[in-house]
């Protein structure tokens, strides 16, 4: 078993676990990517996205561009979330301008019979990202392993490719449910595997992204998404060598589900900027931490715009010092000046401190 060095900022795992902060820790969903340009050069070296994805070496490096550049509270895997359908014999390939598509998606009953769990070793290129980043961090700031939904993952593999509508999953889920139900309990099992060999390879937390499950509609949601992130959440490894492993869960547009994400079991819920984080804190606060929840887009402000809009957040969060990891609503734009971010986080950092009298 890999041995890595003690755990010097444990801020964001402890406000996980709503314990007492010094301050709200931040981090930010998709913080390695293409609004930096030392991510450019890295990316332009690879060749292609899944040539830097299933590199070891390039997504160490990429993983740690945002932690080196910002004071940042957490690391987050550098990879994608369609890797297990991949794994799955899908052929995932990627379209300039168009984003992941699949090769073989599921057309067919007998595509969907024939679904199973990806074989052992196809995604040992993720679990030794993971063990060389933790090795690489050297304690710095702890590792979030990820991915995707057992219902994200299946509107891809139905639809072969991304979609504003989802007419193809949701016949299927209308006409077939028989037939959806059985990709996503294949999908909630392979995706818990592959968290938790990213637990023992050296992920510190883990976070499922459910970035399509605001398309159904109530009552579909809980039959086809929540359950299943249920599943997962509760085949999870909670703890390793004694210490425990926050489990977060997101679900965009899901604000209006609170309480009922609140039920499943994990140990944080990420919010999308439409939500009231205040409103959602009363109702929930009690059972989870949240995460969340500024809007990706205030990162095009001026920065006396986005420190107010930072310091407003925090204010609605409320001056409790547990329980709250900062973040955007969604992923960060590629075309974000990377300035901007230096002052969301030391604004986050410094405002947060005074909140809490510190």
């Amino acid at each position: 078993m890999p041995q890595f060095a003690q755990l010097k900022n444990d801020t964001f795992l402890r406000a996980l676990l709503r314990q007492p902060t010094e301050y709200t820790p931040v981090w930010l969903m998709r913080q390695a990517g293409r609004y930096l340009p030392e991510y450019r050069a890295t990316r332009q070296q690879a060749g292609s996205f899944m040539g830097l994805a299933t590199n070891p070496d390039l997504a160490t490096e990429v993983t740690l561009q945002p932690i080196d550049r910002y004071a940042l509270d957490a690391a987050i895997l550098f990879s994608d979330i369609l890797t297990v359908p991949d794994a799955m014999g899908l052929g995932l390939y990627f379209v300039e301008g168009e984003g992941p598509k699949f090769e073989r998606p599921l057309k067919t009953e007998e595509d969907v019979k024939a679904l199973q769990l990806p074989p052992a070793g196809s995604l040992d290129y993720v679990f030794k990202a993971v063990t060389q980043i933790r090795t690489e961090l050297n304690g710095r700031v702890p590792l979030i392993g990820f991915s995707g939904s057992p219902w994200t993952l299946a509107c891809y593999m139905v639809e072969g490719q991304g979609s504003r509508e989802f007419h193809t999953i949701k016949k299927m889920m209308y006409a077939r449910p028989d037939l959806m139900h059985h990709i996503l309990d294949i999908n909630a099992r392979a995706v818990a595997e592959y968290l938790n060999a990213q637990i023992d390879a050296g992920a510190q937390a883990v976070m499922v992204f459910d970035s399509w499950g605001g398309a159904l509609a109530d009552g579909a949601y809980q039959q086809f998404s929540l359950k299943y992130m249920q599943q997962v959440v509760s085949l999870l490894k909670r703890e390793k060598d004694g210490v425990k492993i926050p489990a977060i869960v997101f679900t965009k547009g899901g604000g209006h589900w609170a309480e009922e994400i609140a039920a499943i079991g994990a140990d944080a819920m990420g919010l999308d900027w439409t939500a009231n984080i205040g409103k959602i804190r009363e109702l929930v606060g009690h059972k989870m931490a949240l995460q969340g929840n500024i809007d990706p887009a205030i990162l095009f402000a001026n920065p006396d715009q986005i420190a107010a809009e930072v310091r407003r957040v925090l204010d609605s969060y409320g001056p409790h010092n547990t329980g709250h990891v900062f973040n955007l609503g969604h992923g960060i734009s590629q075309f974000t000046p990377p300035e901007s971010v230096t002052v969301l986080v030391d604004t986050v950092h410094s405002y947060s401190r005074q909140l809490r009298g510190a």
